[in-house]
């Protein structure tokens, strides 16, 4: 298989992207992941950018990586001084990598109107940094910036640039399509032609790459039309984080070049673990890693409609491009209105082993779905609601208490707001009340009905309730509109999520609140008669 050398610039070309500040600590711990992952180069910043780069650079020295090179990154000399003497080159030197990427100019506007100086001295300023950085040990990638609007606007200057790097001993030239607007076809064609231009003056073998912007929404594919015309050296950010729009996703390219393409891009078996590390990557970079991203995203293999889900249980080829798992990934299924019987069944056949296709429970479970998505309920991630629906259908589902009734005081005053709960609840035929303070109405609930179970039932103060969203469903009806509420709870070892839907708000989070506790005390209930049966 051919090689494809995979730069990573997340700490570089990423950082600079809106809404995204890494610390020295979050730079060193996406650095290890990346080098988890296999990939070739981390391209680690500019060290002379700011004093968090260079500190970065010295703690980032210390660290010992198994697969990945590190490069700093840095621009030719500048049009007054030489290598020796500049400022930028010096700190890519006391960088201490082994490898240096210096961009440079191959658009003459910018020779013109950027840098203010002549077009022969530009290849002298790309000439002279290129044979420095080489005399002194290092691998040199070339990245010429503005590459593609160049070679459009003044072909013969362009294709003078990449030379002039060539002569000079860079390892590896990189085309770059820095604004972000050119089209595939446009980027196979001077891909091509620019290679064609090396080999004829001397340089058949020079590596070739491709570093690509997203602002056309071409960013992946434009790369991968380089890599179909020679390109063996891919740059991108895992995630896609980058300036304006960003720039190519690795996460998607590196699954596309090697599961379909055939290339070689990460050490054997690596790719398995490249979901679990694009959910670190997003948690470090504090994102919310994007559901619909292809191959990575929790919507990569979910699977809503019914027709769908009984093509893929039947063959996954059918509605899957590759197997989910060759990328850590996991195919999911939908609960929804438009849910079909073979995706009810494989939802719950682990938990209702008898169930079947003919089973008449199936046909009520899916009827009271789609009543009461009708509403405004939402099923698709409160799983956790759905299975405790269908243990109700069942004739499985034991009330572990019943509710009398509830109070919520809130008030408000110059200080601090004052919420408190008062229930009234009945177990095992005994009336008893409970009453609890809290921050807001719903944990002044949770407060207190916790109070209550806990006495009878332990499992209860291991619950935690991580998260809690609340939904307007009628947007016309303002104030009286229905209320989705969703609440993530966890016991430390399991993660799950249940909804509620009321006009009140109050309402809407009890539901989902008892849905949540009664969800882990039957299952612990369910587990200790199963292991009593057993002994």
């Amino acid at each position: 298989m051919t090689k494809i050398h995979i730069l990573d610039t997340t700490l570089r070309d990423g950082a600079q992207s809106e809404g995204i500040s890494y610390s020295i600590a979050d730079k060193l711990r996406i650095a290890q992941a990346l080098d988890e992952l296999g990939v070739d180069y981390i391209e680690a910043g500019n060290p002379t950018a700011n004093p968090k780069d260079i500190e970065f650079f010295e703690r980032l020295s210390k660290v010992k990586l198994k697969n990945a090179k590190l490069a700093a990154f840095g621009s030719t000399c500048r049009k007054n001084s030489q290598p020796d003497t500049d400022a930028a080159v010096q700190a890519i030197i006391r960088a201490n990598t082994p490898v240096a990427v210096i961009f440079g100019k191959s658009w003459d506007l910018h020779v013109a109107d950027v840098l203010r100086t002549t077009r022969a001295h530009n290849l002298g300023m790309i000439g002279s940094t290129i044979a420095y950085l080489k005399a002194k040990g290092k691998e040199v990638v070339y990245d010429a910036e503005h590459y593609f609007d160049g070679y459009k606007n003044n072909c013969e200057y362009a294709l003078s640039t990449i030379l002039a790097a060539a002569r000079s001993g860079a390892d590896c030239i990189v085309l770059c399509e820095t604004n972000g607007g050119a089209f595939p076809s446009e980027v196979a064609e001077i891909t091509a032609k620019s290679r064609k231009h090396l080999a004829e003056n001397g340089f058949p073998a020079i590596e070739f790459g491709i570093h690509c912007h997203n602002d056309s929404g071409c960013a992946v594919a434009n790369t991968i039309a380089a890599v179909e015309a020679g390109a063996t050296h891919v740059q991108g950010t895992l995630l896609g984080f980058g300036e304006r729009c960003g720039n190519a996703a690795l996460s998607t390219l590196v699954p596309s070049l090697e599961l379909k393409m055939g290339f070689e891009c990460l050490p054997k078996g690596y790719i398995k673990a490249l979901t679990d590390i694009c959910v670190r990557v997003a948690d470090i970079s504090d994102v919310k890693l994007k559901k619909q991203l292809p191959y990575v995203g929790k919507s990569a293999f979910a699977h809503k409609a019914g027709m769908h889900a009984d093509g893929v249980i039947k063959n996954s080829h059918s509605f899957e491009h590759i197997e989910p798992s060759a990328v850590g990934n996991r195919r999911r299924f939908l609960i929804s209105e438009m849910t079909g019987r073979s995706a009810v069944l494989e939802k719950l056949e682990s938990v209702f082993p008898g169930l079947s296709r003919e089973s008449p429970e199936l046909s009520l479970i899916l009827e009271k779905v789609k009543e009461m998505e009708s509403y405004g309920y939402s099923f698709e991630n409160a799983t956790a609601s759905f299975v405790m629906l269908a243990k109700k259908i069942m004739g499985m589902y034991t009330s572990t208490f019943e509710l009398v009734n509830y109070t919520v005081i809130a008030e408000s005053s110059a200080n601090d707001p004052y919420n408190r709960a008062v229930i009234k609840i009945r177990i095992n035929g005994v009336d008893d009340i409970f009453a609890a303070d809290g921050t807001g109405p719903l944990n002044s609930l949770d407060c207190a009905l916790r109070k209550a179970l806990t006495k009878y039932y332990p499992v209860v103060d291991s619950i935690r309730l991580i998260n809690y969203k609340v939904r307007v469903l009628e947007n016309d009806k303002s104030t009286s509109s229905k209320i989705l509420v969703l609440i993530d709870s966890t016991d430390g070892e399991e993660t799950w999520t249940t909804v509620g839907v009321s006009g009140s708000v109050i309402t809407a989070s009890w539901i989902a609140l008892v849905d949540s506790l009664e969800y882990k005390i039957m299952a612990i209930s369910s587990a200790s008669a199963i292991s009593s049966a057993s002994a």
